[in-house]
């Protein structure tokens, strides 16, 4: 199968009866097979065709995930044309403009819930004919469209010439554009990917080396479906396979859509779950508040039942070999009057999750894998379209992602891109169909990233020898000691945060200085109970000076005889501390998308405190400039 057309057709001849697509309607879910999935997508692109979209033109599609999200992308599929998936996050008058600018969009198809942010922005965008709205509006415009026309148009042109729309979508080729996915912007401009049929047709072949899923398969696909994580391994994989995709229930405001992932998981009963830290921390959350709510006693017994299945499991890969066996006897008893009623809070049919979009701390894994749910790390790249490895339910090593898919080359190399041998650390870099064409309209970045055929991801990782990938975190976050040693911060990072109840956000610096530094927001709210319980009035010099002490003590726990001494290399901790007046989001633009700190933009935007932390006066935190941001945190 070389195109997302034939991954299709093939599916619909294989399991034509088979459910492909899940979605609530008047209050329960409703089923779409792959042959009804069919005839909606054809009729959809039969609607495009006779609008006049040629072969190659652009169209965006933003919306929250449902069934006519992928039956609209098939549509452009089918028609030959090339879908520009948006993300729901996206802020409407920069990061949605200058892609749907950059990429010369004729038409946008457009939800309810985000048809705003397209009325705000539509005149500003010189390509665009139109907007193709998936749901009803209360008054239209001349240059207005509706899914559910286009469709009736759809329907016409195949009775009168079916040939037309036969023609159009068998001459789609393996090479040709199925998206242009743009980056989440952690650089200036985000870049767009282009990712061809032939990329998506492998990396799904490449995905099925790593797991067997079967018709039977279910799953609840509540990331942004845009996110080439959820696009492939949920939408694609799964129609491959013949399994079947729902879509999470939408709720009138994002956070009542996310307080739906509970309750439609105990209706869909799903078999796996495509999960991302943020979520599994939620999830973990919700478990505990469950067991807290029964009282000492249960949270005492479940404490004790964790730290046995811990100790059964090892690392995953060594689990119950040695001497872990005889924990078997507990661990099979506490799977049955504990664990197995929690599995039953995702619908008693969930057997692990794979976990994607950024690196997942090894406590989650572990506390996963107790109570029966483990969750599988994965890697990839949005450029590799993305599976490059992931852990699986018989090859588990907590803390790696993974072993690597079939038909894709991988090496590790040094910084002159000569291979490392096996343990060694280096740049991964990845060859194979899967790997994008290049970057839209941009071959100055396709030339940094694609050389020989080699995708230079600049990620860092290793092997070990049980040909389990481990990635390290990203080099242009690493610091760099002044002798040239280069560090990832990210493991430091997401430890204090964790760890400490006054610390909300935290980013290391070094760029080859005597020292680290450390940039810090803290958690005010948490502090503030902790300055009514010493009786200090927030706001004052004596509490401005107190929340210092308490963040510095916070760090020094990390360092020689605190409590999590030797958990980091003593070089790497921050030696000196820069509060920050401002947290990081995704309005000021310091975080991304997908919530990761955009590093580049917070250097810029702290140039001055980053230049103070490496001064003489900044090595006491109780300094003015310290004092300062913190006064700004009590107003």
């Amino acid at each position: 199968m070389k195109t997302i057309i034939e991954l299709f057709e093939t599916s619909v001849a294989k399991f034509p009866d088979n459910i492909y697509l899940w979605e609530k309607s008047k209050g329960e879910f409703a089923g779409t097979t792959y042959k009804q999935t069919r005839t909606k997508v054809l009729q959809f692109a039969a609607g495009l065709i006779s609008l006049g979209v040629n072969k190659g033109d652009r169209i965006g599609l933003i919306s929250e995930g449902r069934n006519q999200w992928i039956i609209s992308e098939l549509g452009i599929l089918y028609a030959g044309a090339i879908n520009v998936p948006l993300s729901v996050k996206l802020d409407a008058q920069t990061e949605m403009k200058f892609r749907l600018i950059h990429s010369g969009c004729r038409f946008v198809i457009v939800s309810k819930g985000q048809a705003p942010k397209i009325e705000e922005i539509r005149n500003d965008l010189p390509d665009l004919e139109a907007v193709i709205y998936l749901d009803e509006k209360e008054e239209p415009l001349e240059n207005d469209l509706f899914f559910c026309d286009i469709v009736q148009q759809g329907k016409t042109l195949l009775h009168d010439n079916r040939e037309i729309v036969e023609e159009r979508y068998q001459s789609v080729l393996p090479n040709d554009l199925a998206n242009i996915s743009y980056t989440s912007g952690t650089t200036a401009d985000p870049k767009g990917i282009m990712l061809s049929h032939l990329n998506y047709a492998a990396n799904v072949l490449q995905s099925g080396t790593l797991m067997n899923i079967t018709p039977e398969w279910k799953t609840l696909a509540f990331l942004p479906w845009d996110h080439a994580f959820a696009h492939t391994a949920c939408l694609y994989c799964f129609m491959h396979f013949g399994a079947s995709v729902a879509s999470l229930e939408v709720g009138s405001t994002p956070m009542e859509t996310l307080k739906n992932i509970p309750k439609n998981i105990k209706e869909i009963k799903p078999g796996v779950l495509m999960s991302v830290p943020a979520i599994a921390k939620n999830f973990r959350k919700g478990i505990e508040s469950g067991i807290r709510g029964k009282g000492p006693k249960a949270e005492k017994l479940f404490n004790h039942a964790l730290k046995i299945a811990y100790k059964y499991n090892g690392n995953g890969f060594n689990r119950g070999k040695g001497l872990r066996f005889i924990y078997k006897p507990l661990v099979t008893l506490y799977d049955k009057i504990l664990f197995s009623k929690i599995r039953e809070s995702f619908g008693g049919e969930l057997k692990f999750f794979i976990g994607g979009g950024a690196l997942l701390d090894i406590e989650l894994q572990r506390f996963f894998f107790a109570i029966g749910i483990p969750m599988c790390q994965g890697y990839g790249l949005s450029e590799a379209a993305p599976v490059i490895s992931s852990n699986a339910l018989h090859a588990i090593k907590m803390g790696s992602s993974g072993r690597l898919v079939k038909y894709m080359e991988l090496k590790i190399v040094d910084s002159d891109g000569k291979e490392l041998p096996t343990g060694e650390k280096g740049e991964i870099i990845v060859k194979g169909d899967n790997v994008m064409l290049g970057y839209w309209k941009n071959p100055t970045a396709t030339a940094e990233t694609l050389r020989d055929g080699w995708l230079h991801t600049g990620d860092m990782g290793y092997l070990d020898k049980d040909g389990f990938l481990y990635v390290l975190g990203r080099f242009k976050s690493l610091l760099i000691g002044h002798d040239g040693e280069k560090y990832s911060p990210e493991g430091i990072e997401e430890a204090i945060v964790e760890q400490s109840p006054y610390i909300d956000q935290c980013m290391l610096h070094n760029n080859q200085d005597a020292y680290t530094s450390g940039l810090i927001v803290p958690n005010i709210a948490t502090i503030n109970r902790v300055l009514a319980g010493k009786t200090i009035q927030p706001g004052t010099t004596e509490a401005i000076d107190f929340s210092l002490k308490l963040i510095q003590t916070e760090i020094d726990k990390y360092k020689r005889d605190g409590e999590f001494a030797n958990s980091f290399p003593e070089r790497w901790l921050p030696a000196t501390i820069a509060i920050l007046p401002e947290a990081f989001t995704e309005q000021n633009h310091l975080l991304n998308s997908t919530m990761k700190m955009v590093r580049g933009k917070i250097n810029e935007r702290f140039a001055t405190e980053l230049q103070f932390v490496y001064t003489a006066e900044a090595k006491n935190i109780v300094n003015e400039s310290n004092k300062a941001a913190m006064a700004k945190w009590f107003e």
